[in-house]
């Protein structure tokens, strides 16, 4: 494969970037090689300064559920842009789409608009303090939050009630007022409610995980979750930044019959744009600026190029047959993988919730971070570079989903397929 052109540009851009790159997965640091630079998407597609055209299932790591370019999404904010681009200023935009969440997620009576997850995320954590008055969050380890300061934390032994940072800049006596706990685990968060039983203002967790690669919830540990909250006077935050709108329309809770007390989104609900959101009870909400002592700010909260794109794109999703459109090509996909890789001499393990998969290189169960830390990195980072050679463009990152679109073809899940086939037939030779 030609990258020529894409390792110029990744030169150049470690002068200028650190490590060449915004986010730290593009460097392709876990998987090797040179990271494409991209230039334009289209439909399931992808095409880099080389030429390079790939199947996509990155799809910026979740967003583009419609896939590159969709065109009522493109033309929506063609007129937007020429409307204006930004006005620090209210919109009817952030009327609309808020009415759309709140139709979708019951459990949203009212939301705020910001920028990221990571904002989305921070913003709820200090919400969930406020309103209970205490200072500790319960978090799953494997658990992705984003980057704010209290989340960047690894457990200890044990039950890990001492926390420590595992990034450089955090203090670690901010960080010790986050728990963490196995994921899937009911019994640890039990304990640590009864070691901390009037200190923990809020459990946050991803319904789905799709952090540490996907690993689906155990049957009744999210109801677990919600009793152990209601019983203790806790929060229960659901990140749906992932799952929010790709799972299903209304979200995990709507799959799991869950009602968090705070959600937190992002992705996309905007449409492809950068965006997130932290919505739930009246009366919690109703605690920050203006209304309330929990002040949040953003200056491009609400921007009206990313309401345009998230109203569009949920507009698309409310449509007929969308979700089972995604079930049927994501259930083919991983049918497929399933029958390519039956008798290996090495195991893997795939593991999907509706559009998002990921391909363990375990025979272990996955079941929390720990199962699936256990994972071959090396033998995926071969895997990867196979497919990339031949055009597929899978997240590369072992511990990362993969996102299936609306984009994808039938001919793309079987020539994926085809893809995995030869890849492992290489791994195995």
């Amino acid at each position: 494969m030609n990258l020529r052109r894409s390792q110029e540009l990744f030169e150049e851009a470690q002068r200028y970037l650190p490590g060449g790159v915004d986010s730290p997965v593009r460097a392709f640091k876990a998987v090797g090689g040179t990271p494409p630079f991209i230039i334009r998407g289209q439909g399931s597609r992808i095409f880099d300064a080389d030429g390079n055209e790939f199947i996509d299932y990155v799809c910026s790591w979740g967003p583009l559920i419609l896939g590159h370019s969709h065109p009522q999404v493109v033309d929506a904010l063609k007129q937007a842009v020429e409307r204006g681009t930004t006005f620090g200023a209210s919109t009817e935009l952030e009327i609309t789409l808020a009415k759309m969440i709140s139709a979708a997620i019951p459990s949203i009576e009212m939301i705020r608009f910001v920028n990221s997850g990571t904002e989305a995320t921070m913003s709820a954590l200090r919400l969930a303090r406020a309103f209970t008055g205490r200072d500790k969050i319960v978090k799953f380890a494997g658990g992705y939050h984003g980057h704010a300061d209290g989340l960047l934390v690894k457990g200890g032994s044990g039950l890990a009630t001492l926390s420590l940072p595992n990034s450089a800049g955090v203090p670690a006596s901010y960080a010790q007022s986050t728990l963490v706990a196995p994921y899937n685990n009911t019994e640890a968060v039990t304990q640590l409610f009864q070691h901390y039983p009037k200190e923990i203002a809020a459990v946050i967790v991803e319904p789905v995980a799709a952090n540490m690669g996907v690993v689906p919830p155990k049957p009744g540990f999210l109801d677990g979750l919600r009793r152990l909250t209601s019983n203790y006077g806790t929060l229960l935050i659901f990140d749906e930044v992932i799952t929010g709108f790709r799972v299903a329309y209304g979200g995990a809770q709507t799959i799991y019959g869950i009602t968090p007390d705070l959600t937190c989104l992002g992705k996309i609900i905007g449409g492809g744009l950068p965006v997130g959101a932290y919505g739930g009870r009246r009366e919690i909400m109703e605690m920050i600026a203006p209304t309330g002592p929990v002040y949040q700010a953003g200056t491009l909260s609400g921007n009206p190029l990313a309401m345009t794109a998230g109203i569009n794109t949920l507009q698309v999703l409310n449509g007929p047959d969308v979700y089972e459109r995604l079930e049927r090509a994501s259930s083919q996909l991983e049918e497929g993988i399933a029958k390519a890789t039956h008798s290996l001499d090495f195991k893997l393990n795939g593991s999907r919730f509706a559009s998002l998969l990921t391909i363990f290189f375990t025979d272990n169960p996955v079941l929390d971070y720990e199962s699936v830390s256990r994972a071959d990195t090396a033998l995926f980072s071969r895997f990867f570079q196979q497919l990339l050679i031949q055009g597929i463009y899978w997240p590369p990152s072992q511990f990362e989903a993969a996102f299936i679109s609306m984009a994808h073809s039938d001919k793309d899940i079987q020539y994926t397929i085809e893809a995995i086939e030869r890849a492992i037939s290489y791994l195995q030779n």
